[in-house]
């Protein structure tokens, strides 16, 4: 049994509107090096797959390159200092700053490391702007998604942060209620973080477990501060969840939460390391479920927001199989053109990949499995620890917004 999301008619005549898609091939000079897992290859393979299956076409959607943020821009969420200090290790990479977590094992320090960084952040202030000038009433930056940055201090292979950038964007020109959605394997710590105490901003994570995931936070009992209660959702599957359970705790939190908040516009984080073949990760998930959690925020968007949507990336480090055909089913769900996932893969990609790569490239865009999930309503089993988790995120978060922990 799987709940369905309804597209209000006052949507249809401005999903005909263009979505903006930002990408320049400058974005891969994000690159922490050779052996760094934050491979600047899965953003080309992206844009390379996504054009050649036509989702570039410029009869559809408005490409544009990113820009540098600059300095005051980045002080939007990040404190001057900060910036400051990442300036330095930029042009000087041999002088780190491992107190504000540059130049560590995580964040290498690299020449360029500013500009390269504020140029993804550039790219959702690009998306940003798109939507509030009504040039787009959706975007994507696929290469964008760096949620763990914090206003003083990289982590997790994030500089800056361009999701709290993005979001702070739009309160800044009058947007009343955003909500940020993030569905990578690892908590959005640095996004929750820098809203947490902004009753305009509610932050949703799923993710796996701090118990035995990097950042160790994203727990259910993280609810916002004193300002702002209720306006931090976090939902922390066990390790080993599979697409099922996942998109059941999906499903069980996600709708009725945004319903209960009632966003003007999503911003998203989709990282896909929650994926069964990421090396950093333990979940389980299939492109096929990544896809339906895109296509179900996409949905939320036109039932809320009147389809406004800003859709970033984020994690993801298995480089061929993965990344390139989760992200171009998001730039997909994004510009309402949705690529089937019995699709073949096309097959100069995979030449390509295999002369330029050396690996095999997957045949087809879907993994080919059956991601029926159990709805909420059929009702919860204390001896699921899923339904565990969710039901303690219900019980934090409903009863702030009138819903029943166990019923709604």
């Amino acid at each position: 049994m799987n709940d369905t999301l309804g597209t209000p008619a006052s949507s249809i005549t401005r999903s005909a509107l263009p979505t903006t898609v930002v990408w320049d091939s400058a974005m891969t000079a994000y690159n922490f090096g050779p052996t760094h897992p934050m491979a600047p290859q899965r953003l080309e393979l992206t844009a390379r797959l996504a054009e050649t299956l036509g989702l570039f076409d410029h009869k559809h959607v408005a490409m544009e390159p990113p820009r540098i943020a600059t300095d005051v821009e980045l002080c939007s969420v990040h404190s001057a200092a900060y910036v400051e200090a990442v300036r330095k290790v930029s042009d000087d990479p041999f002088t780190p700053d491992e107190e504000r977590g540059l130049g560590t094992e995580d964040d290498p320090a690299f020449a360029g490391m500013h500009e390269a960084s504020a140029r993804l952040a550039g790219g959702s202030l690009v998306a940003a702007d798109a939507i509030l000038s009504g040039a787009a009433v959706r975007a994507v930056n696929f290469s964008g998604g760096m949620h763990h940055a914090a206003r003083e201090r990289a982590s997790g292979f994030c500089i800056y942060n361009d999701v709290a950038m993005a979001i702070q964007r739009l309160l800044d020109n009058g947007v009343q209620r955003v909500v940020s959605i993030d569905v990578d394997a690892h908590h959005g710590d640095g996004t929750q973080s820098l809203f947490w105490d902004d009753p305009r901003v509610m932050t949703i994570s799923l993710h796996e477990s701090g118990l035995t995931m990097f950042p160790g936070t994203g727990f259910a009992n993280e609810t916002g501060g004193p300002n702002a209660p209720g306006t931090a959702v976090n939902v922390a599957v066990p390790a080993f969840t599979g697409d099922a359970a996942w998109l059941r705790a999906f499903y069980a939190v996600v709708p009725q939460i945004v319903g209960a908040f009632q966003p003007e516009v999503i911003v998203s984080q989709h990282g896909c390391d929650s994926h069964r073949l990421d090396p950093l990760t333990h979940l389980n998930l299939s492109v096929d479920a990544q896809r339906e959690a895109a296509s179900a925020i996409g949905s939320l968007a036109a039932r809320y927001c009147d389809n406004r949507w800003i859709a970033t990336g984020g994690g993801g480090y298995e480089v061929v199989n993965v990344v390139p055909r989760a992200w171009t089913h998001l730039i997909g769900m994004v510009t309402q053109r949705p690529v089937p996932l019995a699709k073949t893969v096309p097959a100069s990609w995979r030449t390509y990949v295999s002369e330029k790569y050396g690996v095999a490239a997957p045949e087809s865009m879907g993994d080919d499995v059956d991601i029926w999930w159990r709805s909420w309503e059929v009702g919860y089993d204390p001896a699921d620890p899923v339904d565990r988790t969710v039901i303690a995120t219900r019980k934090e978060i409903f009863p702030l917004y009138g819903l029943d922990p166990w019923f709604d």
